[in-house]
């Protein structure tokens, strides 16, 4: 899969950008239902997230710059 940037909201707890709550990909906007599993590397955060479209998403903040990527995308079958 091609990797797209992408906008994201977040909440911010005790740390800035602890979780997406959404994201936009080209003009649609996804919700963000449950966040599966978040992972860090270094200088990037990765969330796999489950969107109210019924898909799976990871989805990585690359920390340096307040980037953040579309990487994966996972249909439910």
């Amino acid at each position: 899969m091609t990797k797209f940037l992408i906008k994201v909201e977040t909440y911010s707890g005790y740390k800035a950008d602890e979780r997406p709550l959404s994201f936009a990909l080209h003009d649609r906007v996804f919700q963000v239902k449950e966040c599966l599993d978040r992972w860090y590397g270094e200088g990037y955060a990765y969330f796999k997230v489950s969107a109210d479209d019924g898909c799976t998403y990871i989805i990585r903040h690359h920390m340096d710059n307040d980037q953040w990527e579309l990487v994966m995308m996972e249909q439910e079958e």
